[in-house]
């Protein structure tokens, strides 16, 4: 049964491939990790929607809630209404309890001529065929995955009027002045769905970063290659398995099911969460590197104008100009040339969002 399948997986023990019925469908497990849910009927606003987990195998609210809705299915009391990819990411990861092993897999989901090759033959990969990924592969893993996405985009495309989604949940590091936020990730294809910020306002997102360029992480891969309305979703803080506040992720829990059982998800006001877009991204040049501020800061820290954030011995400092800014996913022991820090100014909400009537039409 599928939810010996989220048992089995995070203790080592799934196999590549089974397949079975749920009340209202059919589950596949197409590769380690990775399951599949089609619905006997479809639901007034079903779409293909794609929900991960365990990119960073420590972060473990988004798999329980992925337990939540896992069980909802099997025992009948949520109605399959919509195809479902369900992942749990870099397994071998979250068996340990580390955010990564080798290196950090939501940098990987990017094209290249061999991901590409192995996308054309998609239906080998996302079949199970290859097997769980060793511990010290997260390349091979994001390969994996990026072909099970293609494989379920192709096979499942939406209906008109519509867009794929995808959903990338992970809880943050440190401690954080708006604890549950979306990241955008950075696209030259179509806006977000306008629907999306009054649905993401209702399953308690208090705030919505806009990415400025490309980032090359999982939700960042549906957006770019399949014009998915996706999403990185901060769900609140690392904690251990048991310890989290799943009262608090009650309204996200309520958003998966509406999108499991293909129905009209809940909707708030958009303009109760704060949008912000990056203004500066902080790379670490040399070995002289710090950051100026406390180890412990909060993500959304804001700071004046005229304060020296950080100080680099090929760059020099970075100062904040004449408009405040805050700080996101700030780590001084990154790798000389990878990202810091993010400095976010505050923006208005999307006009086009502010102009609907706060319902979604999808």
């Amino acid at each position: 049964m599928i939810a010996d399948w989220l048992d089995l997986t995070l203790e080592g023990h799934a196999s590549a491939r089974g397949m079975g019925r749920i009340p209202s469908g059919r589950y596949e497990i197409v590769a380690p990790g990775v399951l599949e849910i089609c619905p006997d009927d479809s639901g007034p606003h079903a779409r293909p929607v794609v929900i991960s987990a365990g990119i960073h195998g420590n972060e473990t609210a988004p798999i329980e809630l992925m337990g939540e809705l896992i069980a909802g299915l099997e025992s009948g009391h949520l109605i399959a209404g919509a195809p479902l990819l369900l992942i749990l990411g870099n397994l071998p990861a979250i068996r340990t309890g580390e955010r990564f092993h080798a290196t950090n897999l939501n940098r990987l989901f990017r094209r290249t001529e061999t991901a590409t090759a192995i996308s054309v033959d998609a239906g080998n990969a996302a079949a199970g065929k290859a097997n769980d990924c060793p511990a010290d592969d997260e390349p091979a893993r994001a390969r994996q995955l990026m072909a099970a996405v293609d494989d379920f985009y192709a096979r499942f495309p939406p209906a008109d009027g519509t867009r794929r989604l995808h959903y990338d949940m992970h809880t943050a590091i440190r401690d954080s002045h708006y604890p549950r936020f979306a990241v955008v990730p950075f696209s030259e294809g179509e806006a977000i769905s306008p629907s999306q910020w009054s649905i993401l306002s209702a399953a308690g997102l208090q705030a919505v970063l806009h990415q400025h360029q490309h980032s090359w992480t999982f939700s960042h891969y549906s957006r770019h290659y399949h014009d998915a309305d996706a999403f990185t979703l901060e769900l609140g803080q690392v904690h251990p398995f048991g310890e989290n506040d799943m009262v608090a992720l009650a309204p996200m829990s309520q958003l998966l099911a509406a999108l499991a059982m293909g129905i009209e998800a809940p909707s708030a006001a958009p303009e109760r969460m704060a949008y912000f877009k990056v203004e500066i991204e902080l790379m670490r040049r040399s070995t002289d590197f710090r950051l100026c501020f406390n180890d412990d800061v909060a993500n959304f820290t804001t700071f004046t104008p005229g304060t020296v954030v950080a100080e680099d011995g090929e760059a020099g400092p970075c100062t904040v100009g004449d408009t405040p800014l805050s700080v996101v996913f700030p780590n001084a022991r990154v790798e000389i040339g990878a990202r810091a820090a993010l400095l976010l100014a505050a923006c208005e909400p999307p006009q086009v969002a502010l102009a609907s009537d706060h319902t979604s039409s999808e």
